[in-house]
């Protein structure tokens, strides 16, 4: 996926999302392996109740893949315990 449309998946029109996934995007996106980055895209696909949930520590993702890509969003955005 090019930057443009990471850029307008990662913008959810919900400001906790946003100003979670968009410093994610600009600081640390590019840092990642390949794996990684595929995975950002498939959480993308996911919904921002959950998504919500996930970085607040509310719950964790059933899937070992998405849950390593929320643990890495948690641990370079400020999101950590």
């Amino acid at each position: 996926m090019d930057r443009n449309r990471l850029f307008w998946a990662s913008r959810r029109g919900m400001l906790e999302l946003d100003l979670v996934l968009l410093p994610f995007l600009d600081n640390v996106y590019e840092t990642l392996d390949e794996a990684d980055k595929l995975r950002y895209q498939r959480l993308l696909d996911e919904q921002d109740q959950d998504l919500f949930a996930w970085f607040l520590r509310r719950e964790d993702p059933s899937d070992p893949e998405l849950q390593r890509i929320v643990q890495i969003i948690r641990d370079n955005t400020g999101l950590q315990e």
